[in-house]
């Protein structure tokens, strides 16, 4: 006998749930949808054609099957018809352990479906959890690819086997790197879970792009300060700070005035990597430079407050627990843009802050200009943070708590950028110097 056809049994699956058959007749209908595939495939008959249910049903009498039996085989084959196949002036009628459901429209299409209710409760989703816009953007961007690898399957039809299928051609076909396949992986088990309400299921054996050591671009301290002195001020600030305190590029952007303490020497990361706060020493010889520069941003903000503006942005609804909090000093950026922004919706200006990408422009035309042959980039300062404390040698933990790593094993990735320092020879701890 043969087997229903895979898309046949997700579709139909769906027909199931959607006509309110109860889970524990599911077996049975798909076990007399099998019957009478394998019957219109035997005798000749198209499996389409509603003129060949009474041929069915006429052979499992044949067989022995009581009404019981024959009454289901029948509303399971009306099931895998749909309405569309079932003539309109008859009002047919699904008993089903003794309750009665009206037949309704079968809506979900195989393809070109409408994922816009999908997309809208995926960015709910996100926002509820507090993730940030970049975690959104990428998540979007891997169902887009889902969706068009599917066709635009309605999602009510989506299972697990879609997803082996995509992750299989991402590895095999694409030929994408590990880390782009787990990306796509997370990406969709939180759609899965969290949009479509389903069970991700298991996808062992699906071909997974091989993970390579990876060592990362570190800089000597020389080269550091190289690059730095090829950078026009503010960026030269951002990367010193980047530098001496070991933060990423979004964290440094989102400095305001507040998260600095120059009497205690500690600076405060808010919501860092996985909205996570930790605190920094700030070093001696970069707090005048830091306080100079403080000097510039209040009077940068006076101006603003001169002109009238509507003040600078604030996470959440902050502001609309603090109403005047957008023009205090303390929640000012630290390294704020140039231009003001103009809100339409509000008709007001505000001040953002610095622009990622300009940094990321000025550290990369400087690393040019110094001509060092490494791959630098602004979180190669991060690294070079990191590798040197422990060149230094600095507790891997005490460096785990200042990259703000939930787990020390991320922090070890650093052990392969330095010499290693290993004596191999086995001495008594009272012979040692």
């Amino acid at each position: 006998m043969i087997p229903i056809p895979q898309n046949i049994n997700t579709l139909y699956c769906a027909l199931l749930i959607q006509k309110a058959v109860p889970d524990k007749y599911h077996p049975y209908y798909r076990k007399w949808l099998r019957y009478y595939l394998d019957f219109c495939q035997k005798y000749g008959f198209i499996q389409s054609d509603t003129k060949s249910l009474p041929h069915f049903i006429k052979k499992l009498k044949e067989k022995k099957q009581t009404d019981l039996q024959q009454k289901q085989a029948a509303d399971a084959i009306y099931v895998y018809y749909g309405e569309e196949t079932i003539p309109e002036d008859k009002n047919i009628l699904f008993k089903t352990n003794n309750k009665i459901i009206s037949s309704k429209k079968n809506n979900l299409k195989p393809t070109n479906a409408s994922w816009v209710p999908e997309y809208n409760d995926l960015n709910a989703e996100i926002k509820i959890r507090h993730y940030s816009k970049s975690t959104l953007r990428t998540y979007t961007t891997w169902v887009r690819q889902f969706q068009g690898f599917t066709k635009s399957k309605d999602p009510k039809l989506l299972s697990t086997s879609d997803v082996k299928e995509f992750l299989t051609h991402l590895a095999v076909e694409k030929k994408v790197a590990a880390s782009t396949q787990n990306q796509a992986f997370n990406a969709l088990l939180f759609f899965y879970r969290h949009v479509l309400k389903s069970e991700f299921g298991d996808i062992k054996n699906v071909p997974r792009a091989k993970r390579k050591t990876y060592i990362l671009v570190v800089l000597s301290r020389k080269e550091v300060d190289t690059i730095i002195s090829f950078l026009k001020y503010p960026y030269s600030l951002v990367v010193k700070l980047m530098y001496v305190c070991g933060l990423r590029l979004f964290e440094c952007m989102q400095l305001r005035v507040s998260d600095f303490n120059f009497d205690t020497g500690i600076l405060t990361v808010h919501d860092g990597k996985g909205k996570k706060d930790r605190t920094v020493p700030l070093p001696d010889r970069i707090v005048l430079e830091l306080k100079n520069h403080l000097e510039s941003v209040i009077t940068f903000h006076q101006e603003d407050l001169a002109n009238d503006y509507a003040g600078t942005f604030l996470p959440d609804l902050l502001e609309r627990k603090y109403k005047h909090a957008a023009k205090e000093l303390v929640w000012q950026w630290f390294f704020p843009a140039k231009m003001l922004t103009f809100i339409p919706d509000a008709g007001e200006y505000r001040r953002y802050h610095l622009h990622k990408t300009h940094v990321q422009k000025a550290i990369r035309n400087a690393v040019k200009r110094t001509r060092i042959p490494k791959r630098a980039s602004a979180h190669t300062f991060r690294h070079s943070f990191a590798s040197h404390l422990l060149q230094a040698n600095y507790d891997i933990r005490t460096i785990q708590e200042l990259m703000g790593h939930s787990d020390v094993r991320t922090t070890m990735i650093y052990t392969h950028t330095i010499k290693s320092r290993t004596i191999k020879e086995a001495k008594s701890p009272l012979d040692l110097p």
